[in-house]
Formats: C-alpha cells, sequence, structure tokens
C-alpha cells in the first residue's frame, strides 16, 4: 500500500513538472508580433508622374526628416502608365497624377483610400537648343518643312495638353516621335535628336542652360492640374498620409514653387 501511494504521488509531481516546462517557454503571441509599421518597415512607395521627380525627390528627404523612421521609394513615369499599373496590381501606397484625368482613372478603378487633392499646375513651353538655332518664335512655327518635333503620347497629360492647344489654334503638328513621358521629349532635345519638344515649363527650368524656352500664349488654354492621392491597399497607410500633407502644406509647396509649378 504504502509503495502504490509513493508511486501514485510521484506521477502527479511528475505531470506537474512536464506541464510547467510546457508553459514556461513560451511567450504569449502578442508579445513577439511586430507593430504594422515596424512590420512594413516604415517604407512607401509612391507612384509619381515624371514631371515630378526632381521635386519629389527633394520632398522625398524632408519627409525622412520630417518623420522618424519612416522612408519612401519613388517610380516615376508617364502617369497613364502609371494608373495602368496600379490597376494590375502594383504595390504603391500614393499616387500623384500630372492631371486629373488619370487620377479619374484611378477613382474608378477603386484605388484610392479617399478623395484626392489638388497641389500643383503645369503650363507646356517649346524646348529648343541652346541659342534656338531654328528661330522657333510660336507654336505654328513647330510646323515648319523639316524641322524635328518630339511630343508626348495622346494618353500621356503632356500629350493631352498638346492636343488640346492643336484643337485651340487649328494647328496640327506633324511629330516625328510620340513620347511616353515628358520627361523622355526633354531628352530627345537636350541631346540633339530633336530640334524642339513641347514639355512643361517645370521641365526647361530644371534643364537649365541645356536648353532654351519658347513660351506661346495659347498653352494657358491648355494646364495641366495635379492631384495626389492615398492608396486604398497601402501597408503603411499613416506615413502614406504624411506624404501626401507634406506635399499639399506649406514646406512641399515651397519647393514645388521653387521648381516652376503654379497652384492648383
Amino acid at each position: 500500500m504504502k509503495h502504490s501511494r509513493l508511486l501514485a504521488l510521484f506521477y502527479v509531481l511528475a505531470l506537474a513538472l512536464i506541464s510547467g516546462c510546457g508553459s514556461s517557454g513560451q511567450a504569449p503571441a502578442s508579445s513577439s508580433a511586430p507593430s504594422t509599421s515596424v512590420a512594413a518597415g516604415g517604407k512607401i512607395m509612391v507612384f509619381a508622374a515624371a514631371s515630378l521627380k526632381q521635386t519629389f525627390t527633394d520632398i522625398g528627404e524632408q519627409f525622412k526628416t520630417d518623420t522618424p523612421g519612416a522612408s519612401v521609394e519613388f517610380s516615376f513615369a508617364g502617369s497613364s502608365d502609371l494608373v495602368t499599373q496600379l490597376t494590375q496590381g502594383a504595390p504603391a501606397d500614393v499616387f500623384a497624377s500630372a492631371d486629373t484625368k488619370n487620377m479619374d482613372k484611378a477613382v474608378q478603378a477603386g484605388l484610392l483610400a479617399g478623395d484626392p487633392v489638388n497641389f500643383a499646375s503645369n503650363t507646356l513651353t517649346i524646348a529648343v537648343a541652346p541659342g534656338n538655332p531654328k528661330k522657333i518664335a510660336s507654336f505654328k512655327d513647330l510646323t515648319q518643312q523639316g524641322l524635328n518635333v518630339v511630343v508626348c503620347a495622346p494618353q500621356v497629360p503632356c500629350g493631352s495638353a498638346t492636343q488640346s492647344v492643336e484643337k485651340a489654334t487649328g494647328v496640327t503638328l506633324n511629330p516625328v516621335s510620340e513620347e511616353s513621358s515628358v520627361t523622355d521629349v526633354l531628352n530627345k532635345v537636350t541631346t540633339g535628336e530633336a530640334d524642339a519638344g513641347l514639355v512643361y515649363v517645370t521641365d526647361v527650368k530644371g534643364a537649365g542652360d541645356k536648353v532654351a524656352v519658347v513660351a506661346f500664349p495659347e498653352a494657358a488654354g491648355a494646364v495641366n492640374t495635379y492631384p495626389i492621392a492615398v492608396l486604398k491597399e497601402s501597408k503603411n497607410p499613416e506615413f502614406a498620409r504624411n506624404f501626401v500633407d507634406l506635399v499639399t502644406g506649406e514646406s512641399g509647396q515651397k519647393v514645388l514653387s521653387a521648381a516652376g509649378f503654379a497652384k492648383p
């Protein structure tokens, strides 16, 4: 009998020891789960129109300074290409378009987390080689025989604006190429592949002495407004909203103004 009681006591103690070891080696599940911002690394991806490359790069540096633990990456391209990528599932947190037309496509596709906000505007101008060797003085001059003119493709905001000017003036251009972004148009001019190109005033300002500018009054009738929005599928919506607030706030507006952008 005594032997049986000892065996039973030993069995109870063994069970208690095993149970204790099993529970003491495990931390609560919640204690090891990282926060959303840590899990995402504090990083956001911004899809932005090509004409915003320099200004958004500068604003991005300010964003990292103002938002500890945050980082930002950019994808710059024609607005139409960007919205196509987004509708096909490309991951991003913020979308900034060079026109309302392509932002409307994002709205219709249900991609936005809220209403877009207009933050800038831009106007077309003519970029030519330094010294304007072809003596271009007007929009109509772009139809001169033998002149190599480059424009944006119609689906790109700068291309849509070009078409608006053509319609308003009755002047039809015959470009040697239609590019997918305004930066590609500018590059054709700066490298001498084109005699003239229709770009934004901000592009020629950023190019410095690499090009000369020929303004034309008809451009005032085809001004592009730039909207920005947080995307619904953002993995880091708080930082995404912070970036949008920076762009639309006083600090971001100063950077945009210095680059030649006008108010929306």
